[in-house]
């Protein structure tokens, strides 16, 4: 042990340890549905100051500066990436606001709050100030996934998230180069000519490299199989270029790449897409445990009460006022304003880019430039435990977020979708049809579920149904080709275990199986779309039992032996469809959906009609739906 910590793990095995720290605190995180980043923290501060066990500076040497750069120039390409202008809908005139307002407003607030708060130094407050623009994208993302937002409000703090990122890093860079100008001698507009000249050349190519790309792309110039290394080799390069004229204007070519291959319409988008997620993932892991694991235990202990009166200032001065002002006169209600000016967590680029200016800043002089890095981690760490554990509850209060249970979205209108429709609202699960023809809509209209005439896969879908309300997707139109798209296309957004897909004609057979990476997941034995409308047209109907201590299972399967288990619904609220009836699990609490044979149905009816009551589906009192 003694010869590992005097020789360091070495690159390789730090390499592997990173890894390791990085993606489990993501996946723990994922677990216990909370914010990565806190884990990630921990992770890096346990791996690094508590144990010594990674020390980057140590194990890594000069490479340490390098690969942090690198990490966060994807990053932020896939920050502009992400930014599809056709998508912001309702929403592009507030995040216009709050980044051509909010931006600079922000910078100004946040650097007064440095020094007034954190007692740092001008020249350390307005660098920091600058970075301090950014919210986080990768923080955000997951918050609103929990918190279910309103459509609106979402898109604005995501959007803003992703376009104020490289703006961040831009504000930075403009702070720090007046800084080193104003030590040295180089004359202010000799200084100001040379950085407005490298910020028009980085962001010139970086739109001339992303539309060169699309071009490429678009016209068959790269084979597929080459399309995603072509795409990250001319991004470092890009980065490299760029950087090499004006120190961290790599950043803003690479963002603005992004944002124009983006918005390209290119047809490999989603393959693109799902490289870039997956990069960004490995890569904010792998920045956020370096650089907690680089934080000095010194550094940490010296940060005193100024650290939390900052903090303080940051998220309940600073940042309200930030939103608010930018918002004056805009057409966003007022509770929606106020969720957005109550939530502003911080994330890694935060954190990366501070790391990376605290050390230049204290290597041209400025003495409290070494606090920078250990400021960032405090205000990550508590904005992100304050909005992780406020948003959801705040976004309730405030009439923004959905307070239903897991809802299912069912795709395609039929007979058999309509049954299914009527009985889990009777369940109180929310249900919603869609369906992109109208005629198919008519019969769920007109037992009154709540349908959208459209393509669920389309944009108008994208700005009207809130799929963040449904766990759970069904694709169940007549057409199963399209239901084998949409089950593909959706799964990354539902995850593949809540994709469920009726059937396929010839499922079965070798012939016409497809790979099991396409469409949903099956159920209900083999029964096609018409196998369910035929049983329906032959008396068979869907039915909800509770299963309670006292009528379990095995009770309910003596009670209807005949009848076929569809769905269980958790006592929680989640979905499920049953596809093995011989291993079929209920907790108490929880319900099964399921149909009855007609023989069934009438002794049910004639036994309530002898009782004086509606057909309710429920073999008793202590099956009966709360």
């Amino acid at each position: 042990m003694a010869v590992a910590e005097s020789a360091g793990l070495g690159p390789v095995l730090a390499f592997g340890l990173v890894g390791v720290f990085g993606v489990g605190a993501q996946w723990l995180a994922w677990r216990l549905r909370m914010p990565a980043i806190v884990f990630m923290l921990v992770a890096g501060l346990i791996a690094g100051p508590a144990t010594g066990l990674l020390d980057p500076a140590r194990d890594f040497g000069d490479l340490l500066g390098p690969l942090i750069a690198l990490a966060v120039a994807v990053i932020l390409f896939e920050g502009g990436f992400s930014l599809d202008l056709h998508r912001l809908g309702d929403a592009k005139s507030g995040v216009a606001r709050l980044v051509f307002i909010g931006a600079p407003l922000g910078w100004l607030l946040s650097t007064l709050a440095l020094v007034w708060g954190a007692g740092l130094s001008w020249e350390s407050a307005t660098v920091f100030g600058g970075i301090m623009v950014v919210t986080g994208p990768t923080v955000i993302a997951p918050l609103l996934r929990t918190a279910k937002l309103a459509r609106r409000p979402a898109r604005l703090l995501q959007w803003e998230a992703i376009v104020n990122d490289p703006i961040g890093a831009l504000a930075a860079v403009l702070a720090f180069e007046v800084v080193i100008t104003a030590r040295s001698n180089l004359p202010m507009g000799e200084a100001i000519s040379h950085l407005a000249l490298g910020i028009l050349f980085a962001a010139a190519i970086g739109g001339l490299v992303g539309w060169g790309i699309a071009r490429a792309f678009c016209r068959g110039l790269v084979p597929e199989f080459m399309k995603v290394p072509v795409l990250f080799a001319t991004l470092l390069a890009t980065f490299a270029l760029t950087d090499s004229v004006l120190h961290e204007s790599g950043l803003l070519a690479v963002t603005v790449m992004g944002l124009v291959i983006g918005n390209a319409d290119l047809p490999s988008y989603e393959e693109l897409r799902r490289f870039k997620e997956h990069a960004t993932v490995l890569l904010v892991s792998g920045v956020f445990i370096l650089l907690a694991a680089n934080i000095q235990i010194d550094q940490i202990a010296a940060l005193d009460w100024h650290a939390f009166v900052f903090v303080a200032l940051v998220v309940l001065v600073a940042r309200p006022l930030t939103v608010l002002i930018s918002l004056i006169g805009s057409s966003l209600p007022r509770n929606e304003r106020l969720l957005i000016a109550l939530t502003g967590p911080r994330g890694v680029v935060l954190v990366a880019v501070a790391g990376l200016f605290g050390q230049r800043l204290a290597e041209a002089g400025v003495i409290d430039g070494v606090r920078i890095g250990p400021l960032a981690f405090v205000l990550v760490l508590i904005t992100v435990i304050v909005h992780g554990f406020t948003l959801a509850p705040l976004a309730r209060r405030l009439g923004l977020a959905s307070v239903d249970k897991p809802g299912l979205l069912i795709v395609g209108g039929s007979r058999f979708t309509t049954a299914l429709a009527e009985v889990l609202t009777r369940a109180e699960v929310p249900v919603l049809i869609t369906d992109p023809n109208p005629a198919h809509l008519i019969r769920p209209r007109a037992n009154g579920i709540k349908t959208f005439y459209g393509d669920i896969l389309g944009e108008a879908a994208e700005d009207t149904v809130e799929l963040m309300s449904y766990s759970t997707l069904l694709a169940a139109t007549d057409n199963d080709a399209y239901n084998t798209l949409v089950a593909t296309d959706l799964a990354p957004e539902f995850g593949r275990d809540k994709v469920w897909q009726l059937p396929r004609q010839k499922d079965d057979r070798e012939r016409h199986a497809l790979p099991t990476q396409l469409g949903g997941r099956r159920f209900g034995d083999g029964r096609t779309l018409q196998g369910w409308e035929d049983r329906l047209a032959e008396g068979w109907r869907f039915r909800v039992t509770r299963i309670t201590e006292e009528y379990g299972l095995p009770e309910w399967r003596a009670k209807r032996p005949r009848a076929e288990p569809l769905m269980v619904v958790s006592p929680k609220g989640d979905l499920r469809f049953v596809t093995d009836p011989e291993a079929l699990k209920v907790e108490p609490g929880g319900r099964i959906i399921s149909l009855l044979p007609p023989e069934a149905v009438e002794e049910e009816v004639t036994a309530n009609a002898n009782a004086g009551e509606k057909p309710s589906g429920q073999p008793g009192p202590a099956a009966r739906i709360p």
